[in-house]
């Protein structure tokens, strides 16, 4: 599967049609209508905003760089250091971003979203299966099933979840890493105990999921480009992508 992404492209941006609000210690410092979905990259957008909608009040301790100037965020006795940056030049000129994770919440209209935007030209998907998968890890069978969910989505490889059932669960031990998606919801991960030694954090599943990634809810995923993967018999070579 292609892992190119045809649409938007790095540099794309577009006039935002939802009111956005930033939230940081406890006061909203951004509440637009006028936002903007900006690709830095093709993986997905991030908002940028009007220098007249970020209070001058708000940025401190400005430095200044060949592109831009980045500010910390100051609300009361809450700083957010390097939080906010300015553009100077480009298409970007005199437009603002603000640092998804350093500020205490963001909202499209009155619901909360996290990570980053959801991209509007992409899409998940999820379709029972019947394919024969199997995973194996340095030749220990760990996962061996006929009932697979697979999740497409834009852009991205497909994504196989099997039933806790079908998955060796006497060799899966809890990790402490957790991580976030604005399509499917919060990953908690497992770490794999082989004669071979530990793989660390090489499997995940959502405990719940948004709307739309229900179907996947309970099962379980393998990094497809750590494992081994068989297909109805075959070894699958899957493509490497910075995003599960």
């Amino acid at each position: 599967m292609s892992t190119s992404i045809p649409f938007p492209h790095t540099g794309y941006f577009e006039d935002a049609q939802r009111r956005v609000r930033v939230l940081f210690g406890g006061q909203y410092i951004v509440d637009t209508h006028k936002a903007k979905l900006v690709w830095e990259h093709a993986y997905f957008p991030s908002y940028f905003f009007r220098f007249s909608d970020v209070p001058e009040k708000f940025l401190r301790n400005p430095k200044q760089g060949a592109t831009s100037t980045t500010y910390d965020l100051v609300v009361a006795d809450h700083t957010a250091e390097d939080a906010v940056t300015v553009h100077s030049i480009g298409d970007l000129k005199d437009l603002v971003k603000i640092t998804f994770d350093k500020v205490d919440a963001w909202l499209e209209e009155d619901e909360e979203i996290y990570q980053h935007p959801r991209d509007p030209y992409k899409r998940i998907d999820v379709r029972q299966s019947s394919r024969h998968v199997r995973v194996e890890i340095d030749g220990v069978e760990v996962a061996n099933t006929t009932k697979p969910r697979l999740l497409f989505e834009t852009g991205l490889p497909a994504r196989t979840y099997i039933p806790k059932g079908d998955v060796r669960l006497e060799l899966l031990s809890h990790s402490k890493l957790t991580t976030g998606c604005p399509y499917k919801g919060s990953a908690n991960y497992y770490d794999v105990n082989l004669p071979s030694g530990k793989k660390n954090d090489i499997a995940w599943w959502y405990r719940t999921t948004f709307p739309e990634s229900t179907d996947i809810k309970g099962f379980i995923a393998f990094f497809d480009e750590k494992v081994d993967v068989f297909v109805d018999g075959q070894l699958e070579v899957r493509p490497k992508t910075p995003f599960s």
